[in-house]
């Protein structure tokens, strides 16, 4: 069983940046492959970035993000980090922090491969 926990959402101007936390428990943090998804109001959820478990560091990200978003997790800490730079308007969402126990696959941008989810976190860009 794995808690999430995201926090660091917030309101910013666009431009600006965030760096999004996700906290976890669980001994075998390390081995899951974790990803962010992102929810805007009257749209589906979709996926913004994934990261490889198991010292892979593999990372995958949406068209959308691409350039401007890193994810990455500290594995000692229990941790997984969104940072978000050159936020736009569009970028304004629930953003969720989700986790498999599953290699990285191709599947990763897929929402229904993640067992945890967090419970999510408010961020809202201003233009």
């Amino acid at each position: 069983q794995v808690q999430l926990v995201e926090s660091g959402g917030g309101l910013v101007q666009a431009g600006g940046s965030l760096r999004l936390s996700c906290a976890a428990s669980g001994r075998t943090f390390s081995w899951y492959t974790l990803g962010w998804f992102r929810q805007a109001p009257g749209k589906e959820r979709e996926f913004v970035a994934a990261i490889s478990g198991n010292g892979g560091g593999t990372t995958h990200y949406a068209d959308s993000v691409k350039g401007r978003f890193t994810i990455s997790r500290n594995n000692a800490k229990n941790t997984a980090y969104l940072q978000m730079n050159s936020l736009e308007p569009e970028d304004t969402a629930v953003y969720y922090c989700a986790a498999q126990s599953s290699p990285l696959s191709g599947s990763y941008y897929l929402s229904n491969v993640y067992r945890y989810w967090g419970q999510g976190t408010q961020v809202t860009v201003s233009s």
